[in-house]
């Protein structure tokens, strides 16, 4: 499908730009994948609609767990979108289809 793929991404937080990078494969209305970061290796399972991907991550952190929750979009080899981090907002992202 046009979403599957390797992107290189970089999301606005509070704590300035995050980068890092997502492999995204689909089946049917689902995607899977994985979330690689300084923090390391996210697995990830969530839903499809059409280039519409939406799953949540669940993270680590001084304070306990997060849910991270991405909302992506996939036009052409571009992935805009936003993750929700719960009491820290929002953080917009984008990428760039590597592979």
């Amino acid at each position: 499908m046009a979403i599957d793929g390797t992107y290189k991404v970089e999301m606005t937080t509070q704590r300035g730009a995050q980068t890092g990078e997502i492999i995204i494969k689909s089946a049917g209305n689902t995607v899977s994948g994985t979330y690689k970061s300084q923090r390391g290796d996210q697995p990830f399972t969530g839903t499809l609609d059409g280039n519409k991907a939406k799953w949540t991550i669940n993270v680590q952190s001084p304070m306990g767990s997060m849910a991270l929750v991405y909302e992506v979009t996939v036009t052409g080899n571009e992935m805009t979108g936003n993750v929700a981090m719960g009491q820290f907002g929002n953080a917009p992202l984008k990428g760039t289809k590597t592979a």
